[in-house]
């Protein structure tokens, strides 16, 4: 099986997810169980770092569909950042591009958050 690790840390209200390895049916419940914690604490300002990330399934992909609605409705979202060229072509393909916002970096997806506040 194929290794997978998720990294969360805090920046003030913006919740950072670092994803590393390989993300599918077997290890999408690790994210999921994440992202539902931050949900369940009132926490809405997501964003999700690919750079270490190497493969992702489909059911890696439902995972940020199954959350969206409610972070959105809450007055947060799911914001991704330092996604490769390969993970961003699969993402793409999908249509997430219309749905998402995708930044170079951590710190650029940040100040997107703390811009909008204003």
């Amino acid at each position: 099986m194929n290794e997978f690790n998720l990294n969360h840390k805090s920046i003030e209200d913006i919740n950072i997810i670092e994803l590393k390895g390989y993300l599918d049916a077997h290890t999408a419940p690790k994210l999921e169980n994440a992202i539902s914690n931050l949900v369940n604490s009132n926490q809405y300002k997501i964003v999700v770092n690919f750079s270490e990330l190497d493969y992702i399934s489909s059911a890696g992909l439902g995972v940020f569909m199954a959350f969206i609605e409610t972070v959105r409705n809450n007055g947060g979202d799911i914001k991704f950042s330092a996604m490769n060229e390969k993970i961003y072509k699969i993402f793409d393909l999908i249509g997430f591009p219309k749905i998402y916002e995708f930044y170079k970096s951590d710190e650029e997806a940040i100040q997107r958050f703390k811009s909008s506040e204003k």
